[in-house]
């Protein structure tokens, strides 16, 4: 009898006792994203244990799901483990750094990231609860297939599109887009611009001129409110769709599920009211990859954009967020076999069409379809600083940058509805948003963390604080990378000094990710940009605008020269680049010379030679490789001869160590 009790009185302790974690980690990252492989890769290179999470199958989120063609803004911007992916690429496609690249290589990288740093990775687990002792995270509990996982870790970080680690830990967020006056903006809340428009005149009911008949498909009768207030409206969702027109790797574009032609009603519309638009590239960006392959993306009135289905996506539960991912795989396969199929597809563009499939090696897994839909915008983190369009455009610089931005400030249409113009009906859309213009900016780290009296160990950068407009700029799929490094960077320091993410200094982040770029000790480029003051000889003008690297750039037309010396801080060999500003040089050659020890080595760059490729106006063009001793001796120089010649740019140097 005293053994039975006392199995009894063990079998209540051990029910009544407090649910041990599945998973006891010192970093927990959820959410697989570029961002998410990133940060989990550093911080394991940083010590730690480390456990990722991914809700789906896979690694790699929109880089690996489709875009291709990759948003950059400017280089400048992109530095440590992010740039380092987009080297490996090029290394995959034989070049120095790539910014186009196909589907399945970008997943390939993120995966090898996993292999090389040992991760150990739940996929398809899905967080449904966050448990919180005295401000901080205690753990999440997830689910899958069933089951349920708990996790629990001193350090967080939120690497999905839509924040929903975040979200359960009680962080506050927003959705939408604020009223101007919020933020002292101008560009934010509601806008009825030209870009990605509808042309005056296109009628919106069924029957034209008859409002009973109601109003084609994918329009709303929400009344247009007055520029710049805000709404809970979200930037349209689309897939970046990868094409392919080899035949011997193609799967013919058929009548996908649930096709219904009244839906492109609209469309056809829209062909007729243009007719001088009859090409692909009149109703897509039609970006060509490697390989024969494509990264498709929405362009003019109708497009790959699925507007105004996505409102509910943000919030929703996992069932409803399924729902609106097949509505929109629905309507764009649809759109694809539309131009395929239907008489009222322009011709042209009908027989362009035709050629192209589903690529058989890409999604092999997913009947050759993305499995990420491009989540532009969902909950955005209101944190311990909130970027702006002042921190963009530059009039706002904040002083604890742990990472750059540089792209435009875009936002895709949120809505479809009716307007009255010269006292006719017609349809248009609303809330596409490009402004550019403006230089690499740093984003903040209080723009990562919550507010100290919310969370305590969280970090979210891709989730971020920023306004709507201000994110349009920063959600680029490069800057995830660098600000998810960061995120890393910072937990390690939290976790080492036993303090708050609040209390982290962001000079100390800036600090790592400048001596420690790749995050294992490898040593990193040296990059000399024209900011750095190179030796100036003869009459160079400092320029703003497109094409540089950086800021500005140097620009010369006769007689001068530019010397840019580097402190070497390790004697070996270095690959030595020199940025080619291609939209801005005219000259048709730009003269540079590599003084490597008591050696000169001409090495003229001619601009016939060079092509760029992608969402970049410039390239780096090898001078070669040389034996460069440490210190201050070696030096590269560029020069403009006479006026002939055209302009010359002395812009940026890079030295890259032939081992790291």
């Amino acid at each position: 009898m005293q053994f039975k009790t006392l199995i009894c009185a063990v079998l209540v302790l051990l029910l009544n006792r407090p649910a041990q974690a599945d998973h006891q980690v010192d970093i927990c990252i959820y959410g697989g994203s570029s961002a998410g492989v990133i940060a989990a890769y550093t911080a394991k290179k940083a010590g730690h244990s480390v456990l990722l999470i991914e809700p789906g199958k896979h690694l790699g989120g929109l880089t690996s799901g489709g875009l291709g063609y990759t948003d950059i803004g400017n280089k400048y911007a992109i530095r440590g483990l992010s740039l380092e992916f987009y080297r490996q690429i090029g290394r995959h496609y034989g070049k120095f750094e790539q910014w186009i690249f196909e589907p399945h290589v970008a997943e390939s990288l993120f995966t090898d990231y996993v292999q090389r740093a040992k991760l150990q990775v739940l996929y398809q687990h899905r967080i449904v609860a966050a448990d919180k002792e005295n401000g901080r995270i205690k753990s999440i509990r997830l689910e899958a297939n069933g089951t349920t996982v708990n996790v629990s870790a001193k350090m967080f970080i939120d690497c999905t599109y839509e924040g929903d680690l975040m979200a359960k830990a009680g962080v506050s967020y927003t959705v939408g887009r604020e009223a101007n006056d919020v933020y002292n903006e101008t560009y934010n809340g509601v806008q009825l611009l030209d870009g990605h428009q509808i042309p005056d005149g296109v009628d919106p009911y069924k029957v034209p001129g008859d409002p009973s008949s109601g109003l084609l498909w994918g329009i709303s009768p929400a009344t247009l409110q007055p520029k710049g207030s805000g709404d809970k409206l979200v930037q349209a969702y689309n897939y970046r769709i990868c094409l392919t027109n080899d035949p011997a790797n193609m799967v013919p574009i058929t009548r996908p599920d649930n096709y219904d032609p009244a839906r492109y009603d609209l469309l056809a519309r829209l062909v007729k009211a243009q007719p001088q638009r009859t090409k692909l590239n009149d109703y897509f960006i039609w970006s060509r990859m490697p390989n024969n392959k494509t990264d498709i993306n929405n362009r003019n009135g109708f497009s790959t954009d699925m507007i105004g289905a996505n409102y509910e996506y943000p919030e929703a539960d996992y069932k409803k967020r399924a729902e609106i991912i097949k509505a929109h795989e629905d309507y764009t396969k649809g759109l694809l076999y539309f131009f395929a199929t239907d008489p009222r597809a322009p011709k042209p563009a009908q027989e362009e069409m035709r050629k192209w499939g589903y690529p058989k090696d890409e999604y092999t897994d997913n009947g050759h379809w993305s499995p990420q839909l491009y989540i532009r915008e969902a909950r955005r983190m209101v944190g311990a600083y909130v970027m702006t369009q002042a921190n963009c455009t530059g009039k706002e610089v904040v002083q604890d940058g742990v990472g750059m931005a540089a792209y435009t400030m875009d936002s895709h249409n949120t809505q479809r509805i009716v307007i009255e113009k010269n006292g006719k009906k017609m349809v248009k859309n609303e809330g596409n948003v490009e402004v550019g213009g403006f230089p690499p900016y740093p984003v903040s780290y209080r723009a990562l963390i919550p507010k100290a009296e919310e969370c305590k160990n969280l970090l979210v950068p891709v989730c971020l604080s920023a306004s709507h407009i201000a994110y349009g700029s920063i959600r680029m799929e490069p800057v995830f990378m660098a600000l998810a490094q960061a995120s890393a960077v910072a937990a390690h320091e939290a976790i080492a000094g036993n303090v708050s993410v609040q209390e982290v200094d962001a000079a100390k982040i800036s600090s790592t990710l400048r001596n420690n770029p790749l995050a294992d000790g490898r040593n990193g480029d040296i990059l000399i940009d024209n900011s750095d003051k190179p030796q100036l000889e003869g009459s160079w003008k400092t320029e703003k605008g497109r094409g540089s690297y950086g800021p500005d750039m140097l620009t010369a037309t006769a007689n001068a020269k530019a010397t840019f010396r580097p402190a070497i801080r390790k004697a070996g060999r270095y690959s030595i680049y020199v940025y080619y500003p291609h939209l801005k040089t005219n000259a048709s050659v730009m003269n540079v010379k590599v003084l490597a020890g008591k050696k000169e080595h001409a090495v003229p760059i001619k601009r016939d030679e060079i092509t760029v490729v992608g969402q970049t106006s410039g390239e780096w063009v090898k001078l070669g490789t040389f034996n460069l001793k440490k210190g201050e001796g070696s030096a590269v120089e560029i020069s403009a001869g006479n006026s002939e010649d055209g302009v010359v740019i002395a812009d940026a140097v890079l030295f890259v160590p032939e081992k790291r």
